[in-house]
């Protein structure tokens, strides 16, 4: 799991890194909001796998 963070806060790294050497617009939103809106995503897309992963732990117990 803590290695998982660290591999997403490295690549997040290297990919800004990569884009500020190459002069590449940076791949996020410039405004507050909109780095606010990438956040909220993010959430979102982990309460949902959260919900759906335990959803799916709870029906494959039943299967059984």
């Amino acid at each position: 799991m803590i290695s998982d963070i660290f591999l997403g806060l490295g690549m997040g790294f290297f990919i800004g890194a990569g884009c500020r050497w190459f002069d590449v617009p940076l791949p996020a939103p410039p405004k507050l909001v909109g780095a606010l809106l990438v956040v909220a995503m993010t959430t979102g897309f982990l309460v949902t796998d959260y919900v759906l992963g335990t959803d799916m732990l709870v029906m494959a117990e039943i299967v059984k």
